[in-house]
């Protein structure tokens, strides 16, 4: 009903699957059929993924300035981001050396006044108060200026990041970057924490080599932090990935991080999964960055006292409900453009509002990319200069675009990967940008259209849809880029009801199974869609339906019951 095509897995066979074969199913669905392979995906373990760190391009080099300045007693500064992974690669980095016996100084840019990556200001600063080893991470690979005045300071500069370099990378005294060229490790993937992590198993292996430091430190205790990062920077839960993420929510289940565990009280979160760390602590990690500074969301990281942790999580759950505020009135203002922009035959969407909150732009993009299925950059103008956020489908490398723009003259800031990126330009320059990115995707895209489809992994009959195989589903955990949530095509029910919940935003109803049980759903943000109008007519109710979407668990006032997300129906 939604005018998307409902296509098969990769083996093009879109089979009912049997009631406990769920697994075997969507594994096929999705091209993994060797025994070996199947095992390697349900199982995923950090010791069977790692690779030397030292397979990574200066990675040697990076570390052995690092080991030489411990071991003088330098003081080392780590520059990093304010987003949940810059946040998080901060905090690794710090609790990392604040472990061997170091003292670092640190740095997160405001996102305001300051903008992304390095600056000249903070660099001064920095090597003011007695900096002489400058570590950044998930940022510094397109600093070329900034790197050269640390340089010309007489800082030793260390990058680690993930972003796509420019032609030429910054005068660094080491680039660890899996994305550079002659990098040979094949970790593209990885989050800018994930680089952060394995710049410190490699350093604390040499410092352990060279007796430079005898501390027992159990990295996978960071684990948390790195899935964190990994999850909410939207990278590809694959190989490494995958095996961070799975290892990340074990520790972050057993609550060792204060900070974190007091957020998760505070946001109600029971039990941890790449849902409530990409929706529900990620945005109040983000929160911070997003509307001042991302200061509050490092400090809850690294705090151990438990009244400081309620405060900061505390307010951290406020800014995050201040900030929703903030993005929803810029949504109608924005998706009214959108809709327009749409209609005009583009493959491609530019807002630009005037002082909207330059912090929403990422949030807004992304969902107006969903919406409409169309690479999104969204922008807020404000005394002559415009700063934005792209967020891209598949098939458009948007940080490419942002990046083919910066050498072409019309940005003057910007940076980012294939799913996101973010820009500065002149206002001058915004119709010039505009034509740019549009020209580009068409450039990417060639003949083709961005696909309008829902990707099925399985069909089952609606009797089928029990607990037992919503914990069977759970065995292809954890969810996210690269290994989605199941897609499930449900038969066999009829339409009981429906109404509306959500402040008339989202439906609930129920389907009655053949063998005369009820199955519940849920369809988000769909009262306004023909899926609404259909689901809502009473005239429809004892109707076959075909539901498409996500089975759950449901938890209410203590109960546990099956639930079924709507993606999609059919009749």
């Amino acid at each position: 009903m939604l005018g998307k095509a409902w296509v098969a897995g990769v083996d093009g066979d879109s089979r009912m699957a049997a009631d406990g074969d769920i697994v075997k199913s969507v594994l096929s669905a999705r091209g993994i059929t060797d025994p070996a392979a199947i095992q390697e995906f349900l199982n995923p373990s950090i010791r069977d993924q790692m690779p030397d760190p030292f397979v990574l391009r200066d990675m040697e080099r990076a570390v052995g300035i690092v080991a030489d300045a411990i071991a003088a007693g330098e003081k080392i500064a780590v520059f990093g981001d304010y987003d949940v992974d810059g946040i998080t690669s901060t905090a690794i980095m710090l609790k990392y050396l604040r472990a061997i016996g170091a003292d670092p100084l640190w740095h997160l840019p405001n996102r305001e006044g300051e903008g992304y990556g390095l600056n000249a200001d903070a660099i001064r600063d920095l090597h003011n108060r007695g900096a002489r080893v400058l570590i950044t991470v998930d940022c510094g690979i397109s600093a070329a200026a900034e790197v050269a005045k640390a340089k010309e300071l007489g800082m030793t500069v260390i990058v680690t990041d993930h972003h796509s370099p420019d032609a030429t990378l910054p005068d660094a005294d080491a680039v660890v970057n899996p994305k550079q060229a002659r990098d040979e490790s094949g970790l593209n993937y990885l989050a800018g924490v994930g680089v952060a992590f394995m710049f410190l198993v490699a350093l604390n292996r040499a410092l352990r080599a060279a007796k430079i430091s005898d501390h027992e430190i159990n990295l996978i205790e960071y684990m948390d932090l790195v899935s964190l990062g990994t999850i909410c920077d939207m990278m590809p839960l694959v190989e490494l990935n995958r095996a961070f993420v799975a290892t990340g929510l074990k520790v972050l289940d057993t609550r060792q991080n204060l900070g974190l565990r007091t957020l998760m009280d505070v946001a109600g979160v029971r039990k941890p999964s790449t849902y409530s760390v990409g929706f529900v602590l990620g945005p109040r990690l983000n929160a911070a960055g997003r509307l001042d500074s991302a200061n509050p969301a490092l400090d809850l990281l690294l705090t151990d006292n438990p009244l400081i942790a309620r405060d900061l999580a505390d307010k951290l759950h406020r800014m995050n409900a201040e900030r929703l505020a903030i993005q929803n009135a810029i949504m109608l203002d924005a998706a009214e453009l959108a809709e327009k922009c749409a209609k005009s035959g583009k493959c491609s969407l530019f807002l630009c509002g005037e002082n909207w909150h330059g912090g929403i732009m990422g949030i807004v993009a992304g969902r107006l990319k969903d919406q409409f299925c169309m690479p999104a950059c969204v922008a807020t103008k404000s005394d002559g200069i415009i700063n934005g956020s792209g967020r891209s489908v598949p098939g458009v490398d948007m940080g490419r675009i942002i990046h083919d723009a910066l050498a072409a003259g019309i940005l003057t800031e910007g940076g980012g990967h294939a799913a996101a990126a973010g820009f500065t330009l002149p206002a001058e320059k915004e119709n010039e940008f505009c034509e740019f990115l549009e020209s580009a995707v068409s450039a990417q895209l060639g003949d083709g259209a961005v696909s309008q489809q829902i990707f099925v992994d399985a069909e089952i009959d609606a009797g089928s849809a029990n607990m037992r195989l919503v914990r069977e589903i759970e065995h292809l955990a954890p969810f996210g880029q690269g290994n989605p949530e199941p897609t499930i095509v449900i038969t066999g029910g009829a339409l009981i009801w429906a109404g509306v919940m959500g402040r008339g935003m989202h439906l609930r109803g129920n389907l009655r199974t053949s063998a005369g049980a009820q199955l519940p759903f849920v369809g988000f943000n769909m009262t306004g869609t023909r899926v609404g109008e259909f689901l809502l007519d009473e005239a429809n109710f004892e109707r076959k339906i075909i539901l498409c979407g996500k089975l759950k668990e449901n938890e209410y006032q203590g109960r546990v019951s099956v639930q079924f997300v709507i993606d999609d129906i059919a009749v």
